[in-house]
């Protein structure tokens, strides 16, 4: 499906959108096509492992600018669609006593962050299919009430990389694409082709639907049952490419889904099948700007979660170095 016309009735626009049906038959053996078990010498890191100091010497050998772009959304405190359970931040202490000296300003935050309002990672222990994690470990032995005994986000460690953003605002010459619309294979090809750009092994995949540039010009609708995304057809291509992490101003999945009974079948395809860690809600649009400035779609990249053990992820601000 294609960018549409922009509409404010996200509901009957989007019933017969997603893409291509895919059956539930279908999934599965593309599901076993692109899996990737057994394949990792620390399977709680999946693709990550790949990248190493020769990634992160390549990924600064593409520094020539010094510019950088932070991707994080600001922390949202307030509650509405796509919002259900706001982020926290509340002042704990106040520097307005009197001595001693120093007077002291302190501030609290919690988040429920796996969501579609707060810039996140998404390590292997977050999603299951069938009941198995990645590398089939059943999810009910190692996913406790203490946490995650497989697939903790410190498993990962902090990634340097190369990155390809693949904007498919400006393959389709439109300021957003609108939600529903599935981004398929061969819209990946076009859109490396028209950017000069192409995945390589241990790169970052970033992909910008517009998502914050409709949101704010238009306001805030509940990106769960609508947004644009990838089909999951492109999937054997990045099992192609083995990317090191998949991130999007979205959370990857095209919503409706195309697959029945499947609400997230990309998130299951890289991360329970690929082994592939997922970068949820990106505010992409200042790295648009800063890739069309700069004249090229491939750069530094950096994301440092936080050192959470047994953590499923973490809210991260991912850095790119032009």
């Amino acid at each position: 499906m294609r960018p549409h016309e922009a509409t404010d009735d996200l509901t009957d626009e989007t019933a017969a959108i997603g893409g291509p049906a895919v059956s539930q038959q279908e999934f599965d053996q593309l599901f076993e096509q692109v899996k990737t078990w057994g394949r990792n010498e620390n399977p709680s890191a999946g693709a990550w492992e790949a990248v190493g100091p020769a990634a992160a010497i390549e990924a600064a050998s593409l520094v020539k600018s010094g510019r950088t772009v932070a991707m994080a959304l600001p922390w949202n405190t307030t509650s509405g669609p796509g919002n259900a359970n706001p982020a926290l931040h509340y002042m704990t202490d106040l520097g307005v006593r009197e001595a001693p000296e120093p007077s002291c300003n302190k501030d609290f935050i919690g988040v429920d962050y796996h969501g579609k309002a707060v810039s996140h990672l998404d390590a292997l222990s977050h999603i299951a299919y069938k009941g198995q994690l990645y590398d089939g470990n059943n999810s009910r032995d190692v996913v406790t009430a203490v946490g995650a005994d497989f697939g903790s986000v410190t498993e990962l460690g902090t990634l340097v990389t190369p990155a390809v953003l693949l904007d498919f605002t400006v393959l389709f010459d439109e300021p957003w694409l609108e939600p529903g619309t599935a981004i398929r294979a061969e819209d990946i090809l076009a859109a490396e082709a028209k950017l000069g750009v192409k995945i390589q092994p241990g790169d970052a995949v970033l992909i910008r639907t517009g998502h914050f540039r409709r949101q704010r010009e238009w306001g805030v609708w509940d990106p769960s049952n609508s947004s644009a995304g990838l089909h999951v057809d492109c999937m054997p291509l990045l099992a192609e490419r083995r990317p090191s992490v998949l991130g999007g101003d979205g959370d990857s999945d095209v919503r409706p889904s195309p697959t029945p009974g499947i609400h997230s079948p990309v998130h299951i395809l890289a991360i329970t099948a690929m082994g592939l860690p997922l970068l949820d809600n990106l505010d992409l649009e200042a790295l648009g700007q800063a890739c069309k400035d700069e004249g090229r779609y491939r750069f530094m990249f950096v994301v440092a979660p936080l050192n959470i053990p047994r953590g499923t992820g973490s809210p991260v601000n991912p850095i790119a170095v032009f």
